[in-house]
């Protein structure tokens, strides 16, 4: 059976030139940018560890007319938006719908 999903991957080079890939979890547009909140994807199972929960925040940006991603520098900024996915995900996942 096909349900049809596919999560939505991307891949990022660090500074090293190592590859790392990402799933995309959730985007989000604001009067301060757009930025997307990433996971790591887990190659191996026997990698799967606590810091499965730990998730990237990334702001969006044109540079030369493509998008490019960097790190959200402002830590004031950082919690807004991490309250904000955080607030998002629960949500999503966690809330029980009322009857």
């Amino acid at each position: 059976m096909d349900t049809g999903f596919e999560a939505d991957l991307i891949t990022l080079v660090d500074d090293e030139g190592q590859e790392h890939e990402f799933e995309i979890i959730d985007e989000l547009d604001n009067d301060d940018g757009h930025f997307m909140a990433l996971v790591p994807t887990q190659q191996d199972p026997e990698e799967f560890s606590a810091d499965a929960e730990t998730y990237y925040i990334f702001e969006v940006i044109e540079e030369d007319g493509e998008e490019q991603l960097q790190e959200v520098e402002d830590d004031e900024l950082l919690d807004k938006l991490a309250d904000i996915f955080e607030t998002r995900f629960n949500e999503a996942y966690y809330d029980e719908p009322e009857n």
